[in-house]
């Protein structure tokens, strides 16, 4: 129906146009005396419904346990990783060993001990199945590890333990551990021989690796070398106020015996 000057009516919903927003959100009031409303500035106003509020609390965000904060002085559970292969006639399990820090009496640490690499051997005692109460050991030093990294197809490398080297017991417990290509190129031999006469041991356990196998051992080589040598914790520790005082301490000097050579 038009509308008349004589009798002037507010617009005005009683209801919110939204559901979740409240009455008085929006109004839209004719001025008296005229038939449209005066042009003026309008703004809008929103708060957020209590509706999201509530089903934000009903229905919690997942938990990632990587934001999670820690309790002060608490550390974070360790890690125990691995990579096994199994065949038919023995299983080798590879697991990296963390090195070990000394404190120093400034307050910093260094390296006392570098990681190495375990390596396990268990014969097979029948299908699928392995006696790992037969299993011999053999730790990847640095070294060593870049040496298996280094190898070609057709190379090899072969490498001697005596834990007692150097003491009375020297000789007794001896172990060779042999990584030579296969006749047929598909990858390459390890073999570990053992002879420990405390116990009256002498076992030899091969098992064939093939280039995947080593290819995916030569990359986890890569990755964990670095933190077999600790330089992990050195990046770790690097902050940008100690390198900056560090470098202008350090400098001159530096540039002077740099071309000083």
């Amino acid at each position: 129906m038009p509308l008349t000057g004589s009798s002037p009516i507010p617009l005005q919903s009683s209801a919110s146009p939204h559901p979740l927003l409240p009455s008085n959100s929006f109004k839209n009031v004719l001025s008296p005396g005229t038939l449209a409303p005066k042009k003026k500035k309008l703004s809008v106003s929103c708060r957020r419904s209590d509706y999201f509020d509530q089903q934000r609390l009903a229905s919690p965000a997942p938990r990632d346990s990587s934001f999670a904060p820690q309790p002060p002085g608490v550390q974070s559970s360790r890690v125990f990783v691995g990579y096994s292969i199994y065949k038919g006639k023995a299983a080798l399990t590879v697991e990296p060993k963390a090195p070990e820090f000394t404190p120093l009496d400034s307050g910093a640490f260094k390296v006392s001990k570098e990681g190495f690499i375990l390596l396990q051997f268990a014969p097979a005692a029948a299908v699928r199945q392995y006696d790992w109460n037969r299993k011999q050991v053999f730790s990847l030093s640095v070294p060593e590890i870049g040496a298996l990294m280094a190898l070609s197809e057709k190379d090899s490398c072969e490498f001697f333990h005596d834990p007692f080297k150097g003491r009375s017991e020297e000789g007794k417990i001896r172990k060779v551990l042999k990584a030579e290509p296969l006749p047929d190129g598909s990858g390459h031999f390890f073999n570990l021989s053992v002879q420990n006469r405390l116990l009256n041991v002498d076992e030899s356990i091969y098992i064939p690796i093939t280039k995947a196998e080593f290819a995916i051992l030569k990359s986890a080589f890569n990755f964990i070398l670095p933190h077999l040598l600790g330089w992990h914790a050195f990046a770790n520790a690097i902050k940008p106020e100690d390198s900056i005082r560090s470098n202008n301490m350090t400098a001159r000097s530096g540039a002077e015996l740099e071309w000083g050579r």
